[in-house]
C-alpha cells in the first residue's frame, strides 16, 4: 500500500492485519485499510490526512528495499518496448539486481512466456526474490509461475543447460564476457539488450558484437526525462530531472552463417587509432586499423 501525504510525502508498506503505520502524524491501523477499494483518503490519529492507492510498478520499484541499484522505470520502459519483449517470449536476464526489471519483464512476456534471471550473488538473489513476490502476492513459500531464478555465471551456465531464448538483457559488470554466449542461445532475429553505466563499458560492449560478426549493427542510447511545472500560467520545466542513469545497447542475432553488410562509412579519425585497445570490428579499410587517421 502506498499513503501519500500532504506534502507530498509517500510511505509504502505491506498490509497485516492487527499492525499499525506509524508516521510524526500519528498512526494508523492497518485494519482499517484492509478490503477497502483504493483511492480514498484518511486520516491519522493525530489529524495527518493521506490518500490511499496501491503502488503502480514505476513507484515499487523506486522504493523497493535494495541489494543492488535498481534499473529505473524510465529505463525498464525502454528495455521493453526497444527490446520488443512480448508476450510468450523467453527471456534470459543477468543479473537480476534487486529485481525490478524482473517485475517489468514478467508483466510483458504473461503467463505463457518465460523469464530465466542469473545472478551470482546469493544476497542479490535473496533481495531480488523477496522484492518480486511482494510486488505480485505471491503466496508464502511460492513463486511466479513464469519466472526461474538461478544462481550463478551466465557465461558458464548457459552453455551447460543448452536453452534457447528469444530475448536476452544484461545488466553486469562485463557483458561483453558473455557475448559469445548470448549468440548461440539466442534464436535468429533475437535480441540482446545491454544495460551499462560508464562510457568505457559502452564502448567495449558494442565493439564486441561489432567483432563477433554474428550481430546487427549495435545501437546505442540514452534517455533523459524531465517533468514540467504547469499551474495556470506558470508552466515551466520542473527543477529535478531523471538525467543520466544508463546507457542501453540492442542488436539482433544473424541466421547460422550470416553475417552482416560491411559498413560502407569509414570511421571517424583516431577511431581505432594506436590508442585504441579493444575489439576492432573484420571490416576496417585499410590503413585504419594501424593509424585511424589515414582518410
Amino acid at each position: 500500500m502506498r499513503l501519500t501525504d500532504q506534502k507530498g510525502r509517500r510511505h509504502n508498506f505491506s498490509l497485516e492485519a492487527g499492525k499499525r503505520f506509524f508516521s510524526n502524524r500519528g498512526h494508523l491501523d492497518h485494519d482499517d485499510l484492509i478490503g477497502r477499494e483504493e483511492g480514498f483518503t484518511i486520516a491519522s490519529s493525530a489529524g495527518g490526512e493521506y490518500l490511499v492507492f496501491r503502488p503502480l510498478l514505476s513507484e515499487f520499484v523506486v522504493s523497493m528495499p535494495r541489494g543492488a541499484a535498481v534499473v529505473y522505470p524510465k529505463d525498464s520502459a525502454q528495455i521493453v518496448a526497444l527490446a520488443d519483449i512480448y508476450p510468450g517470449a523467453r527471456v534470459i536476464e543477468a543479473g537480476v539486481g534487486s529485481g525490478a526489471l524482473t517485475c517489468s519483464l514478467l508483466r510483458a512476456v504473461g503467463p505463457y512466456g518465460r523469464v530465466t534471471s542469473y545472478e551470482r550473488r546469493e544476497e542479490f538473489a535473496t533481495v531480488a526474490q523477496r522484492n518480486v513476490h511482494q510486488f505480485f502476492g505471491a503466496p508464502e513459500g511460492a513463486s511466479h509461475p513464469s519466472w526461474t531464478l538461478r544462481l550463478g555465471d551466465l557465461a558458464e551456465e548457459l552453455p551447460r543447460r543448452g536453452e534457447r531464448a528469444d530475448r536476452v538483457i544484461l545488466d553486469m559488470l562485463a557483458p561483453w564476457e558473455c557475448v559469445d554466449a548470448v549468440a548461440d542461445v539466442l534464436t535468429p532475429g533475437g535480441i540482446v539488450c545491454v544495460y551499462v553505466a560508464t562510457t568505457t563499458q559502452l564502448s567495449r560492449v558494442v565493439e564486441t558484437l561489432r567483432a563477433h560478426g554474428g550481430f546487427t549493427e549495435p545501437q546505442a542510447w540514452e534517455s533523459l526525462v524531465r517533468d514540467w511545472h504547469v499551474e495556470g500560467l506558470a508552466v515551466r520545466p520542473g527543477h529535478k530531472m531523471i538525467g543520466h542513469t544508463a546507457f542501453l545497447v540492442t542488436s539482433r542475432r544473424m541466421a547460422p552463417g550470416a553475417r552482416p553488410p560491411v559498413k560502407k562509412r569509414r570511421p571517424a579519425p583516431g577511431a581505432y587509432g594506436p590508442d585504441y585497445s579493444g575489439p576492432r570490428p573484420g571490416d576496417l579499410p585499410p590503413g585504419i586499423e594501424l593509424e585511424g587517421t589515414d582518410l
